[in-house]
């Protein structure tokens, strides 16, 4: 079941720009970890030994203060790969905050693009997987504070940072206690939940910063999974800010003004995939349903595209409500 998932999520693209090199962002230094790659969602669940290891170039930034030990933030990049425009415009505005930074691309470590990798079903996967390898680097890092790392991402990362405060994705990346102390997911694509009972989640507290005009993402969606947990008796740890006129990637400068991609797949009037450690279910008018992956298939054909626009405003906005998040939940 969980592969005949993975094979349709290999369908789903969050945009299909084309990513930069990356190239050092002044005051950071370059540096590798060694992460995982898997074929697809499945084999990690399950924990299946890893189909190949990986070295991904990453880059290490400080803030101009000067202290002993930092609280550190992992940027995590949309679909379209690391761009300055983006991931490290935020990562730059999060030093100014005071944060340690990591940045890296995953799909240039693998030699790929993320429009090429999303046709396969361990695009997901590996973004997770790179994301904890990410987490025991900076946890080794004598400067960096290890119980004051968290995960920002956008987009294909904002997916990831929800994904990676999963227990049951947590546990099989990491066998010790390492966690994220934080999860900031800037527009997610909203395609997974958990399956609501205790200690699905880590714990740790989720921001998912939303677009009250996101067609990828409704807010009504990601509204009816907490409601769901609510109910369930298994809140998930999630606080939500919705932006009434932002569009999905209005943190992009390099977008330009919001218009519609008719060619991009979008799930948006699909249900919500909840995963746990057995199969894999459905979210269905706010009950939980088995998985039929046809119809998930269908939803999927019936609503293609989708719109994406930069604005300055929600940009500037965003990231004060993610750094204030931060600064609230990395405090000493």
């Amino acid at each position: 079941m969980y592969q005949m998932l993975c094979a349709l999520m290999a369908m789903i693209g969050y945009g299909s720009a084309a990513g930069h090199c990356q190239a050092p962002q002044v005051g950071t230094t370059a540096t590798t970890f060694q992460s995982s790659t898997y074929s697809d969602m499945r084999q990690l669940l399950v924990r299946e030994a890893a189909s190949g290891a990986v070295t991904v170039k990453a880059y290490l930034g400080f803030p101009e203060q000067e202290r002993d030990r930092y609280p550190a933030v992992i940027v995590v990049h949309t679909i379209a790969g690391y761009r300055d425009a983006n991931e490290g415009y935020a990562a730059a505005e999060l030093r100014k905050a005071g944060f340690a930074t990591l940045t890296y691309d995953s799909f240039a470590a693998r030699g790929t693009t993320g429009a090429a990798l999303s046709g396969s079903s361990g695009y997901l996967p590996i973004g997770v997987a790179d994301a904890y390898a990410a987490l025991r680097l900076l946890s080794g890092e004598p400067r960096i504070d290890a119980n004051r790392i968290a995960i920002v991402g956008f987009s294909y990362g904002g997916e990831v940072a929800h994904l990676a405060a999963f227990e049951t994705l947590r546990s099989a990346l990491d066998a010790g206690p390492g966690r994220f102390a934080a999860h900031v997911a800037f527009y997610p694509a909203g395609n997974f939940g958990a399956i609501a009972e205790p200690g699905a989640y880590t714990g740790s507290p989720v921001l998912m910063l939303l677009g009250g005009k996101d067609d990828n993402l409704p807010v009504p969606k990601i509204e009816s999974y907490l409601a769901y947990a609510r109910a369930a008796g298994a809140p998930t740890p999630i606080e939500t800010v919705i932006y009434p006129g932002a569009y999905h990637a209005w943190t992009a400068a390099d977008l330009g003004s919001a218009r519609f991609y008719p060619d991009f797949v979008s799930t948006k009037k699909c249900p919500i995939i909840l995963l746990g450690p057995k199969r894999p279910a459905a979210l269905i008018d706010g009950e939980v349903k088995p998985f039929d992956p046809a119809s998930f298939g269908t939803c999927v054909a019936a609503a293609p595209g989708y719109s994406m626009g930069f604005d300055p405003a929600v940009r500037a906005q965003s990231i004060t409500d993610a750094i204030r998040f931060l600064q609230q939940n990395l405090r000493p």
